[in-house]
């Protein structure tokens, strides 16, 4: 199986979302010997970052060396994903990664997909909670992310029972589409 995963979240090295991301990557890509993966990367400024770079080597030592995925880079300005997919919808993430049969997505963009089914990860719904508390724009983003989310995701990960109960409650999302993966240590 061929999953893809946004990993454009790493651009932001020591916050919450990409130390997960690193660590779920790092540990998925050691362990899982049967599928493929593509990490698709986009930030206009920031190449792939080293740290990230360190967990795909852990992943390949791991893997006796075989290498199971393969990083997409892109130089696109975060602000135009958030035009073509969070607003208009437009441009199926499988035009620029290939053909994967699940696109995981994650903290700031929710591509749509040809034939892939989608997750993705829900780390908070501090912009329904609290938005005050949050750049206008960043609320903005992820209000329009998320209204494609509920509506497309097959599978929403959670990372917290927090989390659960509040896209539950907050969003509507059925909770037989849950899944809570605890942040590692």
């Amino acid at each position: 199986m061929k999953i893809g995963i946004d990993v454009s979240q790493l651009a932001f090295e020591d916050t919450g979302v990409a130390n997960y991301l690193s660590n779920l990557i790092k540990h998925l890509l050691a362990t899982d010997k049967k599928n493929q993966y593509i990490l698709f990367y986009s930030s206009l400024r920031r190449k792939f970052p080293h740290f990230a770079k360190a967990s795909l080597d852990y992943a390949r030592d791991k893997s006796a060396g075989k290498q199971n995925f393969k990083i997409k880079s892109f130089r696109f300005p975060p602000m135009l994903l958030d035009l073509l997919w969070n607003k208009l919808h437009m441009v199926p993430i499988e035009w620029l990664i290939g053909d994967v049969d699940i696109f995981i997505t994650s903290d700031w963009t929710e591509p749509p997909t040809r034939k892939a089914k989608k997750a993705t990860i829900l780390y908070d719904l501090i912009v329904y909670k609290y938005p005050n508390e949050t750049d206008n724009k960043i609320v903005e983003t992820q209000k329009r992310k998320l209204k494609w989310v509920k509506k497309e995701s097959d599978m929403v990960f959670c990372i917290s029972e927090s989390t659960a109960k509040d896209a539950e409650e907050v969003l509507g999302i059925d909770k037989n589409k849950l899944r809570i993966i605890y942040p590692g240590i």
